[in-house]
């Protein structure tokens, strides 16, 4: 098992010389600066990626959530057509290097404006292009054509008719290039009316997509399945030579016993492992507090 965090190290952001993956702009800055400002941000945001992982790894965590934001504006250009492309790609290069050494698994989770269910055609044009710039960039960092580096989604949208939009997602789905096919998983949702472990079996056994197993999103959306139900279902749909990967959480609400609070909100800290029932699983803590939540539980 291997506990990971995702996409800010709060140890490191708090120093002086802030280090950080997630320097953007504005649109407006963006219009104004263009690519050569564009290309700069990113260069630092690679750079501090490489000072995050060699933090992991001296500190025994081998399991980390890139951040989407490494590159601002992304979806405006491609990433060869930035003045800086060179020395960025360079960067990624030697991350690949270290990453490869140390076995660690980069993992990606695009936002929820990724929708393969939409029946908008621009919609999903969007989101075939978000999943290939994430793609570009597990490339660029020599990463697997697999799942052990997914790229996890939600399906975003019932639109009324939940096997339909399933359906519409199986299809788009086989538009995409290998590179995300590969990579793609599916999520669970924290709402009733929407996806459940049970329901993303559809869409599993049509086109074979792993489904990533949230541990709380399950509480408001349970299928009628038990946890260990969903659980046991969610793990038989990876390839057996891929540990599963889950996420887990605990409420803000139950954690500060303030009702205003969505019972939905992560809390900052966990108060314990999940439940695994036996399964070797990675588990990606979605703290607030993020590698500060899984201090207190590295061996």
């Amino acid at each position: 098992m291997n506990l990971g965090y995702a996409c800010i190290n709060m140890t490191l952001a708090a120093q002086s010389d802030k280090i950080t993956t997630n320097r953007g702009m504005i649109k407006r800055t963006f219009l104004d600066k263009g690519l050569d400002y564009a290309g700069s941000l990113a260069l630092l945001n690679v750079k501090d990626l490489q000072k995050i992982i060699d933090w992991n790894v001296k500190n025994k965590i081998t399991f980390f959530r890139v951040s989407s934001d490494v590159f601002p504006w992304a979806s405006h250009y491609d990433l060869d057509s930035l003045p800086q492309y060179d020395k960025i790609k360079s960067v990624l290069s030697e991350i690949a290097k270290y990453v490869k050494k140390y076995n660690i698994r980069l993992t990606f989770h695009p936002g929820p404006y990724n929708v393969l269910t939409s029946p908008n055609d621009s919609v999903v044009k969007n989101t075939i292009n978000d999943l290939k710039h994430h793609a570009e960039i597990c490339d660029l960092l020599k990463l697997s054509f697999s799942t052990f580096n997914k790229i996890n989604i939600h399906c975003n949208g019932v639109y009324g008719d939940k096997k339909s939009a399933m359906d519409r997602f199986c299809l788009n789905f086989e538009t995409l290039p290998e590179s995300v096919k590969t990579r793609l998983t599916i999520e669970n949702d924290d709402k009733a009316s929407m996806y459940s472990v049970k329901d993303l079996m559809y869409i599993y056994e049509k086109i074979g997509i792993p489904i990533v197993f949230d541990f709380h999103h399950h509480k408001f959306c349970d299928g009628g399945l038990s946890e260990k139900e969903a659980l046991d279902l969610a793990v038989s749909t990876w390839p057996k030579s891929i540990r599963p990967v889950v996420h887990y959480s605990e409420s803000k609400s139950a954690h500060e016993s303030n009702p205003l609070i969505k019972p939905q909100a992560h809390s900052d800290y966990i108060k314990h492992l999940p439940e695994t029932y036996g399964h070797e699983l990675d588990i990606m803590i979605e703290a607030k507090a993020k590698e500060l939540a899984i201090t207190p539980f590295l061996k």
